[in-house]
Parts: structure tokens; sequence; C-alpha cells
């Protein structure tokens, strides 16, 4: 089996719908984006394969180990990070990593040296010997990370990682999520595409509770892919603007100005077409070309076309 695997999950609160028949399964030793918008119901589902809260309808499993209400060692083999962590401030690094050690049953012995490779890891080696209420929101969310992994997880929970940080302190993080593909799973529920795209084997996108698609990045890219090509010119393209806009391999035109230049920003549905004909079409126009470029679709473009149903998987 899978590492993780869910079959027709449901959770119902009263008449609200928070995850409505997912059916999911992730690889091991791999990182699976769970990707939504806000409110969409990552959280919900991170709880539920968790064991911290039941569904209405449906199963799912965790290592081969069915998650029900009480499953000790179902979750003696996860790991968790909250969106925003907390801890004893009044405690080191290294000493709270030591109290995490404890209450996961390591001796002391294994305690202390698990927290020191933890510490190494997540890059917090000078910081473990000074107060936890002396560290940065990025140096905070690098502990909660090596605290979740205390107790050699199989299978790591990640609850929006980055969303609180700046841009250097999610970096630091996701080039320490990166390496944990190495010994866990993980799973990863976010709304900041850049980081899917970062670091994302294969992810999830579901929208109002509901599954919209699963798939790699790539190949994502591959299904909807929809190529933009950037045009400037020095004067004015309308009659050129309107010849494209009667193009069938034309999706959309749009006219920008900048800097004394106009340029038409034009979205193609049949790339080979476009790639072919669009050219010929420029050269025969007159037209005194400045700039002539191509460009694939981004995860975030593609997102917000399956979200806003433009598209269908």
């Amino acid at each position: 089996m899978p590492a993780i695997k869910c079959v027709e999950l449901t959770k119902r609160y009263g008449a609200l719908t928070a995850l409505d028949g997912l059916t999911i399964e992730v690889h091991e030793r791999s990182i699976f984006g769970f990707l939504g918008p806000n409110g969409s119901g990552k959280t919900t589902m991170i709880k539920l394969l968790m064991g911290m809260s039941r569904p209405s309808a449906g199963r799912a499993w965790v290592n081969e180990k069915e998650v029900v209400a009480d499953a000790p060692d179902m979750r003696a083999q996860i790991g968790y990070l909250p969106d925003v962590p907390n801890f004893y401030n009044w405690m080191t690094g290294n000493e709270f990593l030591q109290f995490i050690g404890e209450l996961c049953h390591l001796s002391s012995f294994d305690s202390v040296s698990r927290s020191y490779e933890l510490l190494e890891l997540t890059g917090l080696q000078k910081a473990g010997k000074r107060k936890i209420g002396g560290y940065s929101r990025g140096m905070k969310q690098r502990l909660g990370l090596a605290q979740a992994l205390m107790n050699h997880p199989k299978v790591l929970f990640l609850d929006e990682p980055c969303s609180a940080l700046d841009p250097m302190g999610r970096r630091d993080v996701l080039n320490i999520i990166l390496k944990l593909r190495e010994f866990t799973t993980v799973f990863m529920s976010t709304h900041i595409l850049s980081d899917v795209e970062r670091v994302c084997d294969s992810l999830a996108i579901i929208n109002k509770g509901k599954l919209v698609t699963t798939s790699t990045v790539e190949a994502l890219r591959q299904r909807f892919a929809l190529s933009s090509f950037d045009i400037e010119f020095d004067s004015d393209p309308a009659e050129l603007t309107i010849l494209l806009e009667n193009q069938p391999w034309v999706q959309k035109v749009t006219k920008l100005e900048s800097n004394n230049t106009s340029v038409l920003c034009v979205l193609a549905g049949d790339v080979q077409s476009a790639k072919r004909e669009l050219p010929q079409l420029i050269a025969a126009s007159g037209l005194s070309l400045v700039r002539y470029e191509m460009t694939m679709p981004s995860l975030e473009d593609i997102f917000v076309r399956l979200v806003a149903g433009e598209v269908r998987t």
C-alpha cells in the first residue's frame, strides 16, 4: 500500500460539508503538496489523516494502518507541524527537543543524540543553547520541524509550513523539506504555489472540499498548457491585434502600454500553430519589432483556471 491512502473521505459539520468524497494516494518517500484556497478543507484533511477528527464517511490508511480514533501505533509513526507552532519560550531549543523526545518515549541518551542531530539538520546548532523566546519566526518554524521529526516519523504532516515566513525564512524551511524525502513521506498543505513548484513530487488540488485533480507539476503543465507570447512594438499594433483575435489558435489578446511601446500578450490554445504562424503575421504587418518572448504557464496560472472552473480535468 502507499504511505497514505484515503477513499471517499468525507467530513460534515451539520449542513456544511468540509470535505466531500476525497480519494487520494501518496507514494512513500515523496513530497506531496495538498493545494487549495484558504478555507478549502486542507487542515480538516490533515486532522482526519492523523486521527484527530472522525470522518463522516470514507476510510483512510497511513503506513498501512487504518486511521481510527484510538490508534497509538499509527500516531507513533507520524510527525506533525501545525501552521502556527507553540513553544515554551523559557526553554532553550535543545531543552525543548529533549522534552519532546521524552514525550516520544525515547531514552535520555537517544533524546540528547536526536536533538543535536535535528538542530544540525535545521541549522539551529548555535541557537540550540538560546531561549526560544528570542528566536525569530523563521527559527521557530525550523524548530517546529525539528520537533515533528523527533520520533523518526514515517509520514510527516506539514500544515502551511511557510505561510507566515519572509522570503529568506521560506527558503530555509523549503531547503530542509527537500532533504526529508530521503527518509520520510511529506504531506504538505499550502496555498503558496511557488513552494509546491519548488519541492513537491506530486500534488492534489481541492476547492470547497472537493478534489479538483491529482498530478505531478510537470504533467499538470503539459495537460493544461496555454503558452503566452509577449510581443513588443514601438508603434500602435491595432490592425495586428484585430487580425490575431480572429485566428483560431488564439484564445485571448491583451494590449499593454509600456514606456512609449505597445505590448501584445497573446494566449495561444494551439502552441504549435502559434509558433508557426505568429512570426509570419508579425512580419507581414510591417511593424518594427522590439521584443518577442514565449512564456510557459506557471502553476499559479493553471491553479486559478482549475479552481475557477475554466478548464475541466
